[in-house]
């Protein structure tokens, strides 16, 4: 029989010692105390339900964008009729609008603020329109200034930064003669000035007060109560779309046929604004492939009326900035040459976006459409 090993234990239940707890020599170098994992439980336990809390906060962060983006989606949803969602359009595009007049996150220059802001009211005023026999006239009347009257107040700031942009892309384009004038130079030093600050002031209290905001914000609470089974038929919007394409095709002929610089350049304006009400309805309407020719199309006329209002300004002598005679020569030669290859183009592809009557044009705009005349597909 082997011998039993006398060990501290032993040794305390030989003399009678209460064997309830180990003597502090009996722990070896491998034993911890219990406390250890105990605390590192518990801080995994916290650190566990600190990144649940966390998943479920940004899942439902992601949650609210999705429903704040497909709310503001300028286009149809599934399942919604016609009513329902020229409204829900209208509120996120006040939504839009508001919001980047109002609030300053950090996350956005005031430039792309004030052209959020200003192409959400573009969009309201097409969509205005194509509701125009739906609303009456007087309450059209209404929320029509409103949503301009906001528009011209931050038309300036767009003015300044298109400028200096439009006479970088002519100066990429005639390197060799315009990059190393000094007239060109002083030029767009003071158009840079200008442009300097210019976003800020248009989001200013002073250029757009807070009763401009209380306007807006009161236009909402008034499309709120829209009755969208008022408007739940696409017929009921399709003599203002045939309207609205009719007047896009008188203006393209008179721009084709107008003389003079003034003269042409108001044309050209007149049927850029109406191409892109084009634009707008299509896109309402979820026609967004026959919307993106119309787009197209707007850009050459956008390109062409910046081109325009350049020249404008360069004729300006009395200006500080304003370039010498034979820069000023120049500078009118080559806008003057681009605006006529800009306006050949759009002519061409504006006889192809209006090539059909107005109402052929519309009965194409229901097929392309996701709408029929009783609401979704």
């Amino acid at each position: 029989m082997m011998a039993t090993q006398r060990t501290a234990i032993r040794r305390r239940l030989a003399i009678r010692r209460r064997a309830h707890r180990p003597p502090w020599s009996a722990r070896k170098s491998g034993h911890g105390s219990i406390l250890a994992p105990l605390a590192a439980t518990v801080v995994a336990t916290v650190a566990l339900g600190v990144g649940v809390a966390l998943a479920r906060g940004e899942r439902e962060r992601r949650t609210r964008r999705k429903h704040e983006r497909q709310a503001r989606r300028f286009a149809p949803i599934a399942e919604e009729t016609l009513g329902v969602g020229l409204r829900r359009m209208a509120l996120g595009q006040l939504d839009v609008a508001i919001e980047a007049l109002e609030r300053d996150t950090g996350k956005r220059s005031p430039e792309e603020r004030v052209h959020e802001a200003r192409k959400a009211l573009k969009r309201l005023r097409t969509l205005l329109r194509l509701l125009r026999s739906e609303l009456g006239e007087r309450l059209y009347r209404r929320e029509h200034a409103v949503v301009r009257d906001t528009g011209r107040r931050l038309a300036e700031a767009r003015d300044t930064e298109v400028l200096l942009a439009t006479l970088d892309e002519l100066i990429a384009r005639h390197p060799k003669k315009l990059a190393s004038r000094r007239g060109v130079q002083r030029l767009r030093a003071g158009l840079q000035g200008e442009r300097e600050g210019a976003a800020e002031r248009a989001l200013a209290a002073s250029a757009v007060p807070a009763g401009a905001l209380g306007e807006l914000r009161a236009m909402r609470a008034r499309v709120e109560q829209w009755r969208p089974t008022q408007m739940s038929e696409l017929d009921s919007i399709e003599p203002a779309l045939e309207r609205l394409y009719a007047t896009g095709r008188k203006r393209m002929r008179r721009a084709a046929k107008a003389d003079g610089s003034r003269g042409r350049m108001r044309k050209m304006h007149e049927w850029r604004k109406r191409v892109k009400d084009l634009r707008y309805a299509q896109e309402m309407l979820g026609a967004g492939k026959r919307a993106k020719r119309a787009d197209a199309l707007g850009e050459l006329l956008g390109q062409e009326h910046d081109l325009a209002v350049l020249g404008e300004r360069v004729r300006k002598a009395a200006s500080p900035h304003a370039p010498g005679r034979r820069t000023r020569k120049l500078l009118l030669r080559l806008i003057a040459k681009r605006r006529k290859q800009l306006r050949k183009r759009a002519l061409r592809d504006g006889a192809q976006l209006y090539a059909h009557k107005p109402k052929r044009f519309v009965r194409s705009v229901r097929k392309a459409s996701k709408l029929h005349s009783s609401g979704r597909r």
